[in-house]
C-alpha cells in the first residue's frame, strides 16, 4: 500500500511539474524560492536563495510574473522592487511572526525617543515598517549595512538576536527592538551540547537569528547562504546545522558526500512550509493571491531596499 501511495504521489508530481512548465511559458513567469521551502518547491524554482538574493533577482528579472515561494513580506519586497511586475504567492497565509512583532506606531514612538538615530530594518518586516526605515538589511549584509549608515546611533528592528550579534561588529550605539524568529529562537545550548556528544567530529554552523548563547557555540556563524557556502568549501565532512531544515535541500545538493544533522527537529518554519507544488500551479492558473502594496508606502519602502542593494 505504501509503495503504491509513493508511486501515485510521484505521478501526481510529474503531472504538476509538466503543467507548471506550460503555465510558466504562457505567463512569462519566474519562480523564486527561499531556502526554507519544501524540497519539492525548491526543485522547481528558477532561483533558490535567501531574502537578499531573491530581492536582487526580483529587481533584475525581465519576466512579467514573479511567483514568490516564501513568506508574505518577501512577496511585498519583490513587488516594491519590481512595481510593474505581477507578484503572486502560493498561499497568503504564509506570514512571518517576527515581522509581525514590529509595527509602525511602535517604531515611530522609538524614533521620537531617539531623534538622531537612523533606522535599520531587517528585511523580515512589512512594507509599512520598511516605509519608516532608512535602510534595510538581511542577515547576509547586516554588518556592512550598519557600518555604512551615516549615524552613530542605530535603531534596529525587529530581531533582537541578530541585533545582538551585529552590535558586536560596530562601534555604533544599537537600540534593539525585542522581536525574534520563533524557529531559530527555539534552539538551546542543551540541544547543541547533546548533538555534539552524539556527533563529536561534526562542526556546528549556526544562524545569528539564534540566541546569543547558542551563537557563541558556533564553529561558523552566518546567514543561510553563508552557511551553505561554508559547508560546501569546508574540509569537514560532518555538520550540526543551526538553521531552518529546508536548507538541507541545498546543503545535500552541493555536498552529497557530507553529512548534515539538524541541531533539533524543531528547526522548521511552519509558515515557509505552507507552500507546495499544487499551490504553485493553482496560483499561476488563477493569478491569485496577488501582492499589492499601496503606492505611497511602496515609494518610501523602495528607498530603504534600494539603499540596501547599493551597499557593498
Amino acid at each position: 500500500m505504501e509503495a503504491l501511495a509513493i508511486e501515485r504521489k510521484a505521478e501526481q508530481n510529474r503531472e504538476l511539474k509538466e503543467r507548471l512548465l506550460q503555465l510558466k511559458k504562457e505567463r512569462n513567469a519566474i519562480i523564486l524560492a527561499h531556502y526554507y521551502q519544501r524540497d519539492e518547491v525548491q526543485e522547481v524554482a528558477d532561483f533558490r536563495g535567501d531574502s537578499f538574493l531573491l530581492a536582487q533577482k526580483a529587481a533584475q528579472t525581465d519576466a512579467d510574473v514573479i511567483v514568490f515561494c516564501g513568506v508574505h513580506f518577501m512577496g511585498e519586497s519583490a513587488k516594491i522592487l519590481a512595481p510593474n511586475k505581477t507578484v503572486i504567492i502560493p498561499d497568503e497565509r504564509a506570514g512571518c511572526p517576527m515581522a509581525d512583532m514590529v509595527n509602525v506606531e511602535g517604531l515611530r514612538a522609538l524614533k521620537r525617543q531617539h531623534p538622531n538615530a537612523k533606522v535599520v530594518a531587517y528585511i523580515n518586516t512589512s512594507a509599512d515598517v520598511k516605509s519608516e526605515t532608512d535602510i534595510c538589511c538581511t542577515s547576509a549584509n547586516a554588518i556592512n549595512v550598519i557600518n555604512s549608515v551615516d549615524s552613530d546611533e542605530i535603531i534596529w528592528v525587529p530581531d533582537k538576536n541578530l541585533g545582538d550579534y551585529v552590535s558586536k561588529f560596530t562601534s555604533k550605539k544599537v537600540i534593539i527592538w525585542e522581536g525574534y524568529c520563533n524557529t531559530h529562537d527555539m534552539l538551546t545550548v542543551k540541544d547543541v551540547e547533546e548533538m555534539r556528544a552524539q556527533y563529536p567530529n561534526a562542526q556546528f554552523v549556526v544562524h545569528p537569528e539564534c540566541r546569543p548563547e547558542v551563537v557563541k557555540l558556533g564553529d561558523f556563524v552566518g546567514s543561510t547562504t553563508a552557511i551553505i557556502k561554508y559547508c560546501k568549501e569546508s574540509e569537514c565532512k560532518e555538520f550540526i546545522v543551526g538553521t531552518e531544515d529546508g536548507t538541507g535541500y541545498q546543503l545535500r545538493l552541493d555536498s552529497p558526500d557530507k553529512q548534515f544533522h539538524f541541531a533539533t527537529k524543531y528547526l522548521v518554519c511552519p509558515n515557509m512550509k505552507v507552500n507546495n507544488l499544487k499551490k504553485i500551479v493553482k496560483c499561476l492558473e488563477t493569478m491569485q493571491p496577488e501582492i499589492y502594496v499601496p503606492e505611497d508606502v511602496a515609494d518610501k519602502a523602495r528607498l530603504s531596499l534600494e539603499r540596501m542593494l547599493q551597499v557593498k
